[in-house]
C-alpha cells in the first residue's frame, strides 16, 4: 500500500506508513461530536451518533478545494495532455500545531466552526496563485503549485502564497486567542518532480511522487516551529532574490541519505524578475542594442510620447529598459517603474498599488497615520486642489482615514473618480518635472490593471513625460492605435549579442 503523502510502500494492512506516520485507512469523524472513528463504523462510539451518512460524504471531493472558474477553465483545457506527464512542482504542507489539544478545550461545534474558517482561508490563500489544494490532512492541507497548471515559477507563487497565508492567518489567530485559544500555524515548501496522473470530472488529481519530493515538503512542516514557514534547499534556490531567507543550517532528516539545508521565508525580497536576480549577481557588459537605446533617449524631447517594446522571452526587454533607465536617472530626471507578475496576474492592480506606495515613497514599516502624511505632502505640495480628493488615495491605498472617510459610491463611480485623480496627478507632476514611466511585462497584467494602463496611455497627451512599455508578441491593445504611439520590435541578437546581454 503505497502512502499518499511520501510513496512509501507500506505492507497490506498497515494502518499507518512506516515512513512518514500518515494514517492510510481512512477512518469516519463523527459529526456530532468530532470522534475519529474507524471505517466501517455504523455508530460513533464517543456519543452514539449514526455515521451511516458521516460516512458518505468522505469520499466526496470537499468543495473547498474546487479552484475557482477561471483556474478550473486551465485545468480543463489541458486535462487530456497532462496524464502520464512529469511536472515540476511545489509542495506546500500547512497544519495547526497541537490541533488534538486545542479540540480538547473547544466545544465540537466550535471546533468545528474554527476548522471550518481555517480551511477556507487556506484554500483561498493557494487558489489565489493558482495552486491547487490536493487533499485535506485532518488538521491542514497539502497543496501543489506546478500542476495540473503548469507554471515556470512553482517556487515563487508557492512562497507568496505562503506569505499571504502567514498574513491571513496571523489575523485569525489574533482573534481566536482574543477567546482564549492559542492558535498557531506551520508551513513547510519543498520542490521537485511528480507524475500526472488521470484528472478526473471534479478537477481531482491523481499523481505519483518522484523520490521524496512530497514526503520532504512535509518534513520541513513538521520541522517548522509555530507560525514559522521552512524551505528545502531545492525551493529556496529557485527562490532566490525574490524572497528573504534565513538560513538555518544543516538539519538530519528522517528518511534523507545526508543533512540537508534549511531556510525559513520571513518576507518579500527586492527582486521582482530575472532581471533584478542578475543585477545583485553583476551584469555582463551591453552591447547590440545601441540603436534601440538612441531611439528611447531621442524619445524624451519634452512633447508627450508612448513607446512599446516587443519581443519575445528572453530577447533582452529587461535588458534594455534597465539601462535606458540608469541613463535617465543619471540624468536627473525621475523613473516611475512598475512591471506585471505572473503570479499577480488574478490578483487585482497588485503593480499599480505598488507603483503608488513607491512614488509616496511608503515603507511595509510606515504606520496607517505616516502613510497617510506621505501621501498628503506629495499631493498637496503638488496642487492645493487635491486636498479633496486625499480620502479616496488613502482608501485606495488601504490606509482609510477614520476622520475624513471617503464618500460612499458604487463600484464603478469609484473607479471613475480614481482614474480622473490619475489623470491630474500625471499632469501635475509632468508640469513640476517630467519623466518616464515604465511598465514592465504588460502579458502579466491583471485586467484592472489593463483599465489604468490605458487611463496612463491617455494622460500622456499635453504633457512632457515618456512612457515606455514591454511586452511579447501576442499582447494587444486598443491604446497601440493612437497617434503618439510608437513601437520598436527587438529581434534576437546574434551570437556574440547573445553571449554578452546574457541575463
Amino acid at each position: 500500500m503505497d502512502c499518499p503523502s511520501c510513496g512509501h510502500l507500506n505492507r497490506e494492512g498497515a494502518r499507518f506508513c512506516a515512513e512518514c506516520a500518515t494514517a492510510l485507512i481512512e477512518a469516519v469523524t463523527c459529526p456530532s461530536c468530532g470522534t475519529i472513528n474507524p471505517p466501517a463504523t455504523k455508530y460513533c462510539d464517543g456519543c452514539g451518533q449514526a455515521l451511516a451518512d458521516a460516512a458518505a460524504p468522505i469520499a466526496a471531493t470537499d468543495p473547498r478545494t474546487h479552484p475557482p472558474e477561471h483556474l478550473a477553465e486551465k485545468i480543463r483545457a489541458g486535462r487530456a495532455a497532462l496524464e502520464g506527464e512529469r511536472k515540476q512542482v511545489t509542495v506546500l504542507f500547512a497544519d495547526v500545531m497541537g490541533s488534538m489539544e486545542l479540540a480538547e478545550q473547544s466545544d465540537p461545534e466550535e471546533w468545528r466552526r474554527i476548522m471550518d474558517r481555517f480551511f477556507s482561508i487556506l484554500c483561498a490563500g493557494v487558489h489565489r496563485f493558482e495552486g491547487t489544494v490536493d487533499k485535506f490532512t485532518g488538521d491542514g492541507i497539502m497543496a501543489l503549485f506546478g500542476a495540473p497548471v503548469a507554471h515556470e515559477d512553482h517556487a515563487r507563487r508557492a512562497c507568496y502564497a505562503a506569505l499571504h497565508l502567514h498574513k491571513e492567518l496571523a489575523a485569525y489567530a489574533a482573534e481566536l486567542r482574543a477567546q482564549g485559544l492559542s492558535f498557531s500555524v506551520r508551513m513547510g515548501l519543498n520542490s521537485g518532480e511528480v507524475v500526472v496522473g488521470a484528472i478526473g470530472e471534479d478537477l481531482g488529481m491523481e499523481y505519483t511522487a518522484i523520490g521524496h519530493t512530497v514526503g520532504l515538503a512535509q518534513r520541513m512542516e513538521q520541522l517548522a516551529a509555530a507560525d514559522r514557514v521552512y524551505l528545502s534547499e531545492h525551493t529556496a534556490r529557485l527562490a532566490e532574490g525574490h524572497f528573504a531567507l534565513t538560513d538555518l543550517g544543516e538539519v538530519t532528516i528522517k528518511g534523507a541519505s545526508r543533512p540537508l539545508r534549511v531556510r525559513e521565508l520571513t518576507g518579500v525580497g527586492a527582486a521582482r524578475g530575472p532581471l533584478d536576480v542578475s543585477r545583485a549577481r553583476g551584469f555582463s557588459r551591453f552591447v547590440g542594442r545601441d540603436e534601440e537605446l538612441r531611439m528611447l533617449e531621442q524619445a524624451f524631447t519634452g512633447e508627450g510620447q508612448v513607446i512599446g517594446i516587443v519581443g519575445e522571452a528572453g530577447v533582452g526587454k529587461s535588458r534594455l529598459c534597465h539601462e535606458f533607465a540608469e541613463r535617465t536617472r543619471a540624468k536627473g530626471t525621475p523613473v516611475y517603474h512598475l512591471a506585471g507578475q505572473a503570479h499577480a496576474k488574478s490578483v487585482p492592480l497588485l503593480p499599480l498599488l505598488q507603483l503608488l506606495r513607491t512614488y509616496f515613497e511608503i515603507t511595509e514599516q510606515d504606520s496607517d497615520r505616516t502613510a497617510r502624511e506621505r501621501i498628503a505632502g506629495k499631493l498637496l505640495l503638488l496642487d492645493k486642489s487635491f486636498d479633496d480628493d486625499l480620502p479616496l488615495m488613502f482608501d485606495f491605498l488601504a490606509v482609510p482615514d477614520p476622520s475624513r472617510p471617503p464618500p460612499r459610491m458604487d463600484p464603478e463611480a469609484r473607479q471613475r473618480q480614481l482614474l480622473g485623480l490619475m489623470k491630474r496627478l500625471n499632469h501635475a507632476q509632468s508640469a513640476r518635472q517630467p519623466g518616464v514611466t515604465l511598465v514592465e511585462d504588460l502579458h502579466w497584467l491583471d485586467p484592472a490593471s489593463e483599465v489604468f494602463l490605458a487611463n496612463q496611455v491617455e494622460a500622456v497627451q499635453g504633457t512632457q513625460s515618456l512612457v515606455v512599455l514591454n511586452f511579447r508578441p501576442e499582447y494587444h491593445a486598443p491604446w497601440m492605435s493612437r497617434s503618439y504611439y510608437r513601437q520598436i520590435a527587438l529581434a534576437p541578437l546574434g551570437l556574440r549579442g547573445d553571449q554578452a546581454n546574457a541575463r
